[in-house]
């Protein structure tokens, strides 16, 4: 493939994302992704925090997440727990990663749809984990009961969620295909915890694909048939 070709399908596969992206930025600059900041400022505090002596146990009482605490208290702690950054992963990659992925979607999706769909992909990790431990090692569906003792904590099932709903819905079709085939590699390759976590994500987020293909699909075709009837009565056509 020659040069020419590769640029015609980059631009094919990220041209309507990026040109999103690059107008809000250049028309608001930082103004254009204040739920993204405040949620990497948020996620430098707790990781500064958790590192100081008397800071470690107040950051995992309000956002650890474990298999093995009751329903209500996971409940309550999963939407702060996609700010606190995994002990055993570098902060800067969790930094990073909201910074990129969070600002996209907040701009192509508005901050209140990207935070509902980083919960939606975020509690069927910390769902999963219940089920998957309760099943156990025996299923290639299960884990062992010791994943119930492991802190689950970060953004990397929201980053998957969003970058898979954006590419979804700016019909990036390669890249949507490419982040679900690296979930599945990556459990695969190492089926613990994080990475059946993702697959959840990845299986819960597609369903949230699905229903805003078939909600914009019948809008259209609302949209359509109020034209065709305007047309047959000769009155405007109705805006939706």
């Amino acid at each position: 493939m020659n040069r020419a070709a590769l640029r015609r399908a980059a631009l094919t596969e990220w041209g309507p994302l990026f040109g999103t992206v690059r107008r809000a930025l250049v028309r608001k600059k930082l103004r254009a992704i204040p739920m993204t900041l405040a949620a990497v400022l948020l996620t430098a505090v707790f990781q500064i925090v958790q590192n100081q002596s008397w800071g470690f146990d107040p950051v995992q009482r309000i956002g650890s997440v474990q298999a093995q605490l009751p329903w209500w208290l996971a409940l309550l702690r999963t939407p702060l727990s996609l700010f606190v950054p995994a002990l055993d992963l570098p902060v800067w990659g969790a930094l990073a990663q909201v910074l990129l992925v969070f600002g996209i979607a907040e701009i192509c999706l508005g901050k209140w749809r990207t935070l509902a769909i980083s919960y939606v992909a975020t509690l069927a990790g910390t769902m999963y984990a219940r089920l998957a431990v309760h099943i156990g090692p025996d299923s290639v569906f299960g884990l062992p009961p010791g994943a119930a003792e492991v802190v689950d904590t970060g953004p990397s099932a929201a980053v998957v969620g969003l970058a898979i709903f954006v590419s979804w819905r700016y019909r990036a079709w390669f890249t949507c295909a490419a982040v679900v085939l690296a979930m599945a590699v990556e459990v695969v390759i190492k089926p613990n915890l994080a990475g059946k976590e993702h697959i959840a994500a990845v299986v819960a987020v597609l369903a949230l694909c699905a229903a805003d293909e078939v909600r914009r699909r019948r809008r259209e075709a609302r949209a359509q048939e109020d034209v065709r009837r305007a047309q047959r009565s000769g009155a405007p056509a109705s805006r939706s």
